[in-house]
């Protein structure tokens, strides 16, 4: 959601209830440097900056000024609703080279108001409690390795070991809030500059951000939202470099999509793609995947490996979009929406509460 522009709350009033985050937050969701607000403002640098830190308030024609520059209602930099900041720090991205510190600011400004929406939302619609297990609280020192992890959550979820056939519905199932945010920008084709996903733990419930633009890949979805899952659980102190992290949440995703005692003894001992592809798609991981699988549980060589990723980059690919894949889709806030919907709440109204208005 974004802000909504058809509300007109007198703007003294606003100058004199001005928020210094929602500024923040509306100027780095929007992917706006100071100085690009400034030129569209017509105030200078410095009291941008002045403005965020709240020592100066802005005067009534400056609120309006600043809505209209980054397309929010003046009301939007009121204070007095729920919010929350979540720093860059606090959230557990994919550290792309090419993901600049702005991409990061305008994800976490995002996870900002979709905590504001839950919490509106949860005032009226009951969620799923978080069900994680003792060593995955955030207070807990005493976290296992990431096999041990990924057993452990499937054992307290009572998944078994065969496929999870509907992973997004069960994080959210599980009181694990989880959205899509579209990172891509007008104008520019190319994705690979883009974040995968997030994840964070700083909010009263974890939430897990999945991208929409990479959707096209059920198999590259379901990985990453385990991929963020293994954060959540394993990484609450985030000791390690960031390398090192993000390979244990792999080992983590890794074990928990297939396990190892029931995959190694389904995987071939010679590479053959059509055994791959099916298990594929018995258990909704990619075929690189399971090459990558083969070779770290020692069923094939590193050369044998190698040769096979050739081989795999080289055949025609066919796509496979969430769309098709029912539970692969986040439902939790579309869901208590429709419902408040139904019982005369309607969406318009949520909007106006929270000087918000839904993405077209």
């Amino acid at each position: 959601m974004t802000a909504s522009p058809h509300q007109n709350p007198d703007l003294a009033d606003i100058a004199r209830m001005f928020d210094p985050a929602r500024l923040t937050q509306a100027r780095r969701i929007n992917k706006m440097s100071k100085t690009d607000l400034h030129r569209k403002v017509g105030v200078s640098v410095a009291a941008i900056g002045q403005y965020e830190r709240g020592e100066v308030r802005p005067r009534a024609d400056t609120v309006r000024a600043l809505a209209e520059a980054l397309s929010v209602p003046p009301g939007f930099f009121a204070l007095g609703r729920p919010r929350v900041q979540v720093e860059i720090a606090e959230a557990s991205f994919r550290r792309l080279r090419s993901t600049t510190v702005a991409q990061q600011q305008q994800a976490t400004a995002y996870v900002e108001q979709a905590w504001e929406l839950s919490c509106f939302l949860e005032e009226h619609v009951e969620f799923p409690e978080v069900d994680l297990p003792q060593w995955a609280q955030p207070d807990c020192e005493d976290v296992p390795d990431p096999v041990t992890a990924a057993r452990a959550m499937r054992q307290h979820w009572s998944l078994g070991t065969e496929p999870i056939q509907h992973l997004v519905y069960q994080l959210e199932q599980h009181g694990i809030l989880t959205v899509f945010f579209s990172m891509k920008q007008d104008g520019d084709p190319d994705d690979k500059s883009r974040i995968d996903a997030f994840s964070t733990i700083a909010l009263p419930r974890p939430m897990i951000v999945l991208t929409p633009d990479k959707a096209n890949d059920v198999m590259r979805h379901r990985f990453s939202a385990a991929h963020e899952l293994g954060h959540i659980v394993l990484h609450h102190g985030r000791q390690g470099t960031d390398s090192q992290l993000e390979r244990q949440a792999d080992m983590f995703a890794a074990e928990f999509l297939t396990p190892r005692d029931m995959i190694s003894g389904e995987l071939p001992r010679r590479v053959n793609f059509n055994r791959y592809e099916e298990l594929s798609q018995r258990w909704g991981v990619s075929v690189h995947s399971l090459l990558y699988r083969s070779r770290e549980l020692d069923l094939i060589s590193e050369s044998t490996a190698r040769r096979a990723y050739i081989t795999l980059n080289s055949l025609p690919r066919r796509p496979m979009p969430i769309r098709d894949y029912p539970g692969e889709r986040p439902e939790l806030l579309k869901s208590a929406i429709e419902l408040l919907d139904g019982a005369g709440m309607p969406l318009i109204q949520i909007a106006n509460d929270l000087q918000m208005t839904p993405v077209k």
